[in-house]
């Protein structure tokens, strides 16, 4: 006898497509619900705040209506901050522990904050329902720089980073005399770095008519560097160095000026060159310490 092949019966238990739906609406209601009455306390804070203060801009308004919620200022987290004075920092941000979160512009804060000379960026961001995270991107100092009588730290692009506290950076960073001497800086001591039998004996850079440098060493020595090869002048002062002393004598002046020539002028002798009385600066120039 051939067997009939069954459907299988329908769970009985299996819900249909009407119950499901409506399985659905009952857990939406209760999220909806308070997404409602959250609007609707949004909507009756904003129609008393425009009856306070009408003139409010609408952030004002957005952040007294949603501070009745707990949306305050409770935490205001800085991170990266080293050389920019606390102080400075809080002023630029202008928020306080207790105001609406949602009632400042984050971006008026991260454009204050890059206001400041220390300050290379800035990121700003808000984490609700109360936190305010404020991570610092500073300049470096990278060297001090002298001009007129004044001395100003210098990041190593050549921006004027600081005039204050110059004392606290004396010795740590290079010093740099003359206009021009902040932007062309970073080539000449990156040279010098690869120079350390050089650079050790370094203690400024003067720049002379915005177009060469004259070193200056501890010993007294005013080296004169030719313009737009200061590569090969310090690698053949390197080599001098090295087999003669050249740095250890009593010499005014080493005039490397011209590739094919040296100049040698001692201590005893006067210093009767016009260029390099003109870019030395060694009268005028004094210690930031």
């Amino acid at each position: 006898m051939p067997r009939v092949k069954r459907s299988p019966a329908r769970p009985a238990d299996r819900p249909g497509r009407l119950k499901l739906l409506l399985k659905k609406q009952r857990k939406l209601r209760r999220p909806l619900a308070i997404v409602a009455a959250a609007l609707a306390v949004l909507l009756v804070g904003d129609i008393a705040a425009r009856q306070i203060a009408p003139r409010a801009s609408w952030r004002e308004r957005l952040g007294a209506t949603t501070a009745g919620l707990g949306l305050t200022v409770r935490h205001i987290v800085i991170t990266g901050r080293d050389k920019t004075p606390l102080k400075q920092v809080e002023a630029a941000i202008d928020v306080h522990i207790g105001e609406p979160i949602l009632g400042f512009s984050i971006l008026g804060v991260r454009r204050r904050l890059e206001a400041n000379a220390w300050i290379r960026s800035a990121t700003v961001e808000r984490e609700l329902p109360g936190t305010l995270q404020v991570a610092l991107r500073e300049r470096r100092p990278f060297a001090v720089w002298q001009h007129n009588g004044r001395f100003r730290i210098i990041d190593r692009s050549g921006n004027i980073v600081s005039d204050a506290n110059i004392t606290a950076f004396a010795g740590k960073v290079p010093l740099v005399v003359g206009v021009g001497a902040p932007r062309a800086a970073a080539r000449l001591l990156d040279t010098l770095a690869s120079e350390p039998a050089i650079a050790k004996r370094v203690v400024a850079a003067v720049r002379v008519g915005n177009r060469r440098w004259n070193l200056d060493t501890k010993e007294g020595t005013t080296v004169m560097l030719p313009e737009g090869a200061v590569v090969p002048a310090l690698d053949r002062l390197a080599q001098l160095e090295a087999k003669l002393q050249l740095l250890d004598r009593p010499l005014a002046i080493i005039d490397m000026r011209l590739p094919d020539r040296l100049r040698l002028q001692p201590m005893n002798l006067p210093k009767t060159n016009t260029a390099h009385r003109h870019g030395s600066a060694a009268a005028g120039r004094r210690s930031p310490a």
